[in-house]
């Protein structure tokens, strides 16, 4: 398999790369970051772009840093990085719970944050966590720099707030310091994706829990927040009776249906999942895959 012909750009800068999509602005162009995504679906002819963007190597979207109470991510900072920053573990912990299902080690080693986050796959790993740990994604363009919540970021499968002429270039995630942070994971056989996934990021007050965001992805055609689970966990509601609200706010109709798990199916799977995760989070925070 071989992918159509295409001029390839090498960005050394954020504003380089910005130029670039000005400059083919008229064709289709594509960012490559990670290229787990991408390269697959121009060998198969799925995406054919005219051009394809690197930004792999922009040094000043790479690192990890915590500036007072906020842990900042550059977008291309690949995984095995993330899960090898004490900083990440310690500020998000259900990104870092997360982070540790992507893939393998060698997608880990290769892949990024932003890649990820922005090509919004439903059925990747980091939306859910990064909707639990309510982070914040920051976007330049030719006007400058635009902050979008987690929360308005995902429109739909594949689709984000990010504009044709914007770049992803770091995630920013209040400091959850002192929280328990979970993942729970039921993969897919044949990719490895999640089925479904839910995150969970726990404030504990005793044998309670004193505040609660819960994301989930592979349910819906992009990642949700499980807002009737956080407040049933506000009201005081034991674990199990909390995830049982899972989908109270979705529309069982319009959930995930493929040859692997019916939308009915996967609504099932969100309420288990989900309790998986608290469970996980009130006994000190994991991350966990089940092929059961």
């Amino acid at each position: 398999m071989f992918p159509d012909e295409f001029d390839y750009y090498k960005a050394g800068s954020v504003q380089e790369a910005l130029s670039l999509l000005d400059e083919h602005a008229d064709s289709e162009t594509e960012l490559l970051a990670g290229g787990h995504s991408l390269l697959p679906a121009m060998k198969t002819g799925l995406s054919s772009p005219d051009v394809l963007v690197d930004i792999s190597g922009v040094e000043e979207m790479q690192g990890i840093s915590v500036d007072g109470d906020t842990l900042s991510v550059g977008a291309m900072t690949r995984y095995s990085d993330l899960l090898d920053a004490e900083d990440v573990s310690e500020h998000a912990p259900a990104l870092a719970a997360a982070v540790e299902q992507v893939g393998d080690v060698q997608v880990r080693n290769r892949g990024t944050i932003g890649g990820n986050l922005a090509h919004a796959d439903p059925a990747a790993d980091l939306p859910g966590a990064a909707l639990a740990s309510d982070a914040t994604l920051v976007v330049e363009g030719p006007d400058g720099e635009r902050e979008i919540p987690a929360d308005d970021f995902f429109f739909g499968m594949y689709t984000t707030d990010v504009g044709p002429d914007e770049l992803l270039t770091r995630v920013e995630i209040p400091s959850a310091a002192g929280a328990v942070g979970a993942y729970a994971k039921k993969p897919s056989p044949s990719s490895g994706y999640a089925m479904v996934g839910v995150a969970a990021l726990l404030e504990t007050d005793g044998d309670g829990v004193a505040s609660a965001r819960v994301g989930a992805n592979g349910v819906m055609d992009h990642g949700v927040r499980l807002s009737p689970v956080e407040d049933a966990l506000a009201d005081g509601d034991a674990i199990e009776a909390a995830a049982g609200h899972a989908t109270d706010d979705l529309d069982v109709d319009l959930m995930m249906s493929d040859l692997q798990a019916s939308n009915e199916f996967r609504a099932q799977l969100l309420e288990v999942y989900t309790e998986r995760a608290l469970t996980a989070a009130m006994d000190g925070g994991s991350s966990s895959a089940a092929a059961d």
